[in-house]
């Protein structure tokens, strides 16, 4: 007997959490794993933020919270917003959530009727579409090539507009391919959605700070002012402050949709964890060296893999800009033969053999509505990634 309703029943648990549990299952058993599925920092966060977190237990009055968040962290949210992006906004426009995905969700539950579309330009972060079903909503996906820069053009953009689009979700830089869109590609993309009046937009900015070359961050809020008043701007501190467990997203919008996204928290987990939340505040007002580092550190890796995968047969690969991915072409491997025989009939048949045969642990393509790839998340150490692409090069050396 199913217990699961329609909605639940039509989506999947997170495939990028779900193949690390097995990477982490096999290395109980004593299988020498190299896990690069989940994308998270390997390192600790800065020494500040853990003391405000440890300060903040000693002191006590740990009680229920604000659904939108404390008032001085989202005072230095607003901070960090004109120190970054140089934007302004006011209290109001703020809200604090249980991880980014939170604010997706209470964003699509707030606002969504049955049948709305949000365009979700792909390759795309897994759990975007499943999230958007889970509301209610239809789940648009524009594929967008690496002859495209994985980007989404205005004028596609424009060609997938109906009266039934309410969402257009943008994530830049991408995950899982590391694409960024320049301020002017941006301006571009609102050219086209100021027609359309009824369209919000949602960019999530999570991997703003972490850049692996010369191409610069632009936050759609810089690029398109004139939209502030339908979009809503996800960040958080797990990334740039390798702060994954710690589970604190942020996100800054127009009063009356962020007004929406509280009451939807209110009703559900009610508020984020008061010592978390002034971690994440110590995060935001306290030293940003760690920032700078930790992308140089992220940025010295992306070239160690990205040597090694463009000098591979049989794959494809760009670099990425921002993010901490690689995301591989493997259209070459796909109807070769294993050393047992066995056929590769896609890309989840190749990550399955990666992670069986070789103790590589990736992500499908198919995962991020872009089959024909995997990705490799590059957010380990030099020996892992050096080891991983070992084993990618002698997985592709016994096909046939």
């Amino acid at each position: 007997m199913s217990f699961e309703n329609q909605r639940a029943s039509s989506i999947q648990p997170s495939p990028s959490m779900k193949i690390a549990m097995a990477a982490r299952a096999l290395r109980a058993e004593g299988r020498d794993i190299v896990d690069l599925s989940l994308g998270e920092p390997d390192f600790e966060p800065p020494a500040h933020v853990s003391e405000a977190a440890i300060a903040a237990i000693r002191a006590g009055g740990i009680l229920y919270g604000a659904a939108a968040g404390s008032e001085s962290l989202r005072r230095a949210i607003v901070d960090k917003f004109q120190r970054d992006n140089g934007l302004t906004y006011a209290l109001e426009e703020i809200t604090v959530a249980n991880g980014a995905k939170q604010i997706l969700f209470d964003a699509f539950l707030a606002t969504l009727e049955p049948g709305d579309q949000v365009i979700i330009p792909s390759p795309c972060w897994v759990s975007y579409g499943d999230i958007v079903s889970l509301h209610g909503g239809v789940p648009l996906y524009l594929p967008c090539s690496a002859e495209q820069d994985f980007k989404l053009s205005a004028a596609r953009l424009a060609e997938a507009l109906t009266p039934q689009t309410r969402w257009l979700l943008l994530n830049s830089p991408s995950n899982p391919t590391g694409a960024i869109y320049s301020a002017d590609e941006l301006r571009e993309l609102a050219a086209v959605l100021a027609d359309h009046p009824r369209v919000l937009i949602l960019s999530d900015e999570i991997y703003e700070h972490v850049l692996l070359g010369d191409t610069p961050f632009a936050s759609f809020g810089s690029a398109c002012p004139e939209l502030r008043d339908r979009t809503v701007i996800l960040n958080g501190v797990s990334k740039a402050y390798a702060m994954t467990g710690w589970r604190l997203g942020y996100a800054a919008g127009p009063r009356p949709l962020i007004a929406a996204i509280n009451k939807m928290q209110s009703q559900s987990v009610t508020s984020v964890c008061s010592i978390v939340q002034a971690a994440a505040e110590a995060a935001l007002t306290g030293d940003q060296t760690c920032v700078a580092e930790g992308a140089a550190r992220f940025a010295a890796r992306a070239k160690l893999v990205s040597d090694r995968l463009s000098a591979m047969p049989l794959i494809g690969f760009v670099a990425p800009q921002g993010a901490f991915y690689a995301f591989i072409q493997i259209g070459g491997l796909i109807g070769k033969h294993t050393a047992a025989g066995e056929v590769l009939a896609d890309d989840t048949a190749v990550a399955a053999h990666l992670l069986q045969g070789f103790g590589l642990s990736s992500v499908p393509g198919s995962a991020f509505a872009a089959p024909g790839h995997i990705r490799l998340s590059i957010a380990a150490s030099d020996a892992e990634l050096a080891s991983a692409c070992d084993r990618l090069e002698q997985m592709i050396a016994s096909l046939t």
